[in-house]
């Protein structure tokens, strides 16, 4: 068993009660959960792990310390205290960035540079040498400040992990994967449920919940920053991987079935499923939302056009008319929509029996929920 950390996860406002109960699950313990992320504690098999598998995570961090700091001799002090040898090798490159909100510190750019010449000056003493080649695997320092309070981080993940490997085009709005994870949770999806999508898009909605229906940990297709580190033992890597794709279960009667005006979006759809190794479970075909026919027991989860435009809105209000008269409302037949229009559930022509804030990036939306 190697030692503990305490590992941070971001995740969209709104799914954190989502990202809880998998980082529980995954076997993370000691849980702090706050508006948009989550703290927890776990050794390094729990950090390959999360990477792996958590659907609904931004990234996996490290968090090193958290400390007070209103000088900038405060924060070369607290940085420099740091264990920062433990997972920063003699040749690794260690850029450094982050952001400073109401704070004293408030210009990001010194900050970095006060924290960058604080991880050298540690790892000059702990190496004995004046100069860093910074030529191998990148081990990237972040640190928030917020109200005087910094917290200094590591990023195990590297690329975003909301880039899951099979999404590489999409069209013009396509909700992020972590997301439409969340959403699927919420809908409550299961190893034999139909799920339908009538905007389908790129597909991300039914891909996400054939995912999540067959146990396919999502990112068993990528490769993660704290892979090349030579901190973490390869085999803690290998180990992860091998117990994430055991638990995959092709014998779940999943079933998805996807729509878009666009045939292009059809063909892109089949593609992502594709790359994804989920095709089998997927059809999709060219259809106008007037002719959807909601399968008995079925869940549609979508996320449909919305105008930003006064034209575009008009369409998009037309849409949701259009949908109130097609889609199940609750019973056999559930809806989970996706929509930042505030008055949605009067063009669907009924009220949600739940809805819950979320924000599809910067825009604040509501998962209207029928069930």
């Amino acid at each position: 068993m190697s030692d503990k950390l305490r590992l941070c996860c971001p995740c969209h406002f709104g799914l954190e009660s989502v990202l809880k109960y998998e980082i529980t699950k995954i076997g993370g313990t000691d849980l702090t959960v706050t508006d948009g992320k989550i703290t927890f504690t776990g050794d390094e098999n729990i950090l390959a792990r999360a990477n792996l598998c958590l659907s609904t995570a931004e990234r996996v961090l490290i968090e090193l310390i958290e400390f007070r700091a209103e000088s900038f001799e405060e924060l070369f002090q607290g940085v420099r205290s740091v264990e920062l040898e433990r997972f920063i090798g003699i040749d690794d490159a260690f850029p450094v960035k982050g952001y400073s909100l109401d704070s004293a510190l408030h210009s990001v750019p010194d900050c970095q540079s006060i924290v960058k010449k604080a991880a050298v000056e540690r790892l000059k003493s702990k190496y004995g040498v004046e100069w860093f080649s910074e030529s191998g695997a990148t081990v990237q320092i972040k640190f928030s400040i917020l109200k005087n309070v910094v917290t200094l981080y590591l990023d195990t993940s590297g690329v975003g992990l909301h880039k899951r490997g099979y999404r590489r085009n999409s069209n013009a709005a396509p909700i992020k994967e972590t997301l439409a994870a969340g959403i699927i949770d919420l809908a409550r999806v299961r190893p034999d449920s139909i799920v339908c999508d009538p905007f389908c898009g790129s597909g991300t909605l039914l891909i996400e919940a054939a995912m999540k229906a067959l146990k396919i940990p999502v990112g068993i297709n990528r490769r993660f920053a704290a892979e090349k580190w030579g901190s973490i033992p390869a085999s803690v890597w290998q180990e992860e991987r091998k117990r994430a794709i055991e638990g995959v279960d092709r014998s779940a009667e999943f079933r998805a079935f996807g729509f878009d005006i666009d045939d292009a979006a059809v063909a892109l759809t089949l593609d992502n499923a594709h790359k994804a190794g989920i095709k089998s479970r997927i059809k999709v075909e060219q259809a106008d939302i007037d002719k959807f026919v909601q399968p008995e027991d079925s869940i549609v989860i979508c996320n449909p056009p919305y105008g930003e435009r006064l034209l575009e809105l008009r369409e998009a209000e037309d849409i949701y008319r259009r949908m109130g008269r097609v889609l199940g409302k609750g019973g056999s037949r559930q809806s989970y929509i996706i929509s930042p229009h505030e008055q949605f559930e009067q063009f669907f022509g009924s009220d949600a029996k739940k809805r819950r804030k979320l924000y599809n990036g910067m825009i604040k939306c509501q998962l209207y929920m029928y069930f």
